[in-house]
């Protein structure tokens, strides 16, 4: 049960947004963190700074036309949602997937402005993106509707506005075509306007690897609290696109071994460890179905039948997307002797999976905190574009390893204070809310 006023901000999120779910779920997650906070501090209640917040300060829904290989006309439709610049411009990626519409934008925007609270950079939280499909397009027709796409976005985004990046759907390729349309049309070479970028033009080594590099730190400094580390353990890992390989990588060089990981199609398990070459080469180079890695490693075997879940492991990272984790699988990780779970993706784990752990003493940590490492890296890269500079990958790296071990510290020492010792996930919605609130009081009712 939330506590009476917060009952109320949640209350009128359902009747304001009707029908937008994961964004519902995502309000719901934080605001049940919240009760100590609003009761240690009235003056976030009498700001109405919870309210403000479920609120986003600008929600662009637009038209995007434009003309396939076959020469047809097709409509998308794109979205940017503006949350919250309380601590610096919009910062947050851009998705194209057929599953977009509000709702989606919303959600991953809401949860945007406390995980990049939570890295202590000066960044605000947005995100945007279109129910366009790239899977099966051609280079000629993604470029025509990245044009089309940003022919009306870039009214609305600049350095110091609103800087998108990429997300599910939207790599190298799309950043590329969206800056080229955005230079073409402002005539500026605005670096900074985007991240994500190639490196030869402007963008920030390690950004590639970020997201999923900072996952793995993240439930490193959390096995350290223990005494422990990667060494030995088995690791399953959802997802097969850019989070999910580098965040293997980073467990392989760290002594782990990745038994599992998955893509839409099914999942394959490998006891002898993930090949990261292969997986590379199928997925990046050939963008083939996970079943292709079967076929050329012996030992390895496809499962389509039945939950990545059920591979037992000790550390579970998932990183396909959101909702993917549910109670039942919650519960076999659980008694397959998992001790760690820690998001990778945007809300992968669903409200009930997340309470069977916590029942059965296995440590979550939310995606806010987890997942941070890719926005962090984003950051970074707009330093190098503001000061025309270039960081070598090491430096990076240890810039990201630093930012990633700041949040675990913050969040333990947060949940500390407030009186929930080890609960990572009420240490980062009220670290990321607090220094949000703060800020938002010093600026007045904007």
């Amino acid at each position: 049960m939330l506590h009476g006023k917060l009952a109320g901000t949640y209350d009128e999120v359902l009747r304001r947004n009707p029908g937008e779910t994961e964004f519902h779920q995502a309000v719901l997650e934080v605001l049940s963190s919240l009760e100590p906070v609003v009761v240690k501090h009235p003056q976030y209640a009498d700001a109405e700074i919870i309210r403000r917040l479920c609120e986003p300060e600008r929600q662009i829904i637009f038209r995007v036309p434009w003309v396939d290989d076959a020469g047809q006309v097709q409509i998308n439709r794109g979205f940017r949602v503006e949350f919250s610049s309380a601590l610096g411009p919009y910062k947050g990626g851009l998705r194209f997937h057929p599953s977009v519409y509000l709702g989606i934008v919303k959600f991953l925007g809401f949860e945007q402005i406390f995980k990049n609270a939570l890295t202590g950079m000066p960044i605000g939280g947005g995100k945007g993106g279109s129910d366009f499909d790239p899977k099966g397009r051609s280079d000629g027709e993604v470029m025509r509707f990245c044009q089309a796409f940003m022919t009306e976005l870039y009214r609305h985004i600049g350095e110091y506005t609103d800087v998108p990046a990429g997300d599910t759907g939207v790599g190298g390729r799309e950043i590329g075509y969206l800056f080229g349309q955005y230079k073409r049309i402002t005539n500026r070479y605005e670096s900074g306007v985007l991240t994500g970028k190639g490196l030869s033009w402007g963008g920030s080594r390690v950004r590639t690897e970020a997201t999923g590099y900072g996952l793995v730190f993240f439930v490193d400094e959390i096995l350290r609290t223990r005494q422990d580390s990667f060494d030995g353990k088995r690791v399953v890992v959802s997802g097969s696109g850019n989070v999910a390989i580098y965040a293997v990588e980073k467990v392989q060089q760290l002594g782990g071994t990745v038994v599992a990981c998955s893509d839409s199609s099914g999942y394959v398990v490998d006891e002898a460890g993930i090949d990261l070459a292969l997986l590379r080469e199928v997925k990046e180079e050939r963008r083939e179905r996970i079943a292709a890695y079967v076929e050329a490693r012996p030992g390895a075997y496809l499962v389509t039948d039945a939950s990545i879940w059920d591979v037992a492991c000790d550390v579970a990272l998932p990183c396909a997307t959101q909702n993917e984790l549910d109670a039942d699988a919650a519960t076999v990780l659980a008694r397959n002797g998992c001790t760690v779970v820690a998001e990778g993706a945007n809300m992968p784990c669903t409200p009930d999976a997340i309470r069977v752990l916590a029942e059965a003493g296995v440590t979550y940590a939310p995606g806010k905190a987890a997942n941070a490492g890719g926005v962090a890296t984003s950051a970074l890269e707009m330093q190098q574009n503001a000061s025309r500079d270039s960081w070598t990958f090491e430096h990076t790296e240890q810039r990201l390893a630093a930012i990633m071990s700041g949040i675990h510290e913050r969040c333990l020492e947060t949940a500390e204070a407030y009186g929930q010792p080890g609960d990572y996930t009420a240490g980062a919605n009220i670290a990321g809310f607090t220094r949000v609130a703060d800020a938002m009081l010093a600026l007045g009712i904007v």
